[in-house]
């Protein structure tokens, strides 16, 4: 599979005039994510190894990832499956508007006639 550029993190910017002087840019795509709670989140290594349920659990009942540690740096994150599922799906989500938006301004774009002949709809 080839792979390209689909789309720059500018055209996912949408700046809005406030008044005459002043601009505001907001991103197009929303971050759900809670942020990190470095106290709960960012646990070491060893933490994992005595009691691994306790991480996992937290992981799950907080909808946050958790860092793993080793020597004060970042080695791993555990992170809940139904959350990572979502995210997967989030992601491909973007990744399919950011390719119809390419599509869009290179000009492969097919009238709305053909496309409902190509799918059979009359």
């Amino acid at each position: 599979m080839e792979y390209k550029k689909l789309i720059s993190r500018e055209d996912l910017l949408l700046t809005v005039p406030v008044n005459r002087c002043y601009k505001k840019t907001f991103s197009i795509i929303a971050d759900n994510t809670m942020p990190t709670k470095f106290s709960e989140d960012v646990i070491p290594l060893s933490d994992l190894k005595v009691n691994p349920g306790k991480v996992v659990n937290h992981a799950k009942d907080s909808h946050r990832p958790v860092l793993l540690t080793n020597r004060g740096r970042g080695v791993a994150v555990v992170q809940g499956l139904d959350e990572f599922e979502k995210q997967q799906e989030e992601l491909a989500f973007v990744k399919a508007i950011a390719q119809g938006l390419m599509d869009i301004k290179e000009g492969n774009t097919v009238s709305l006639a053909d496309a409902k002949k190509k799918l059979g709809i009359t």
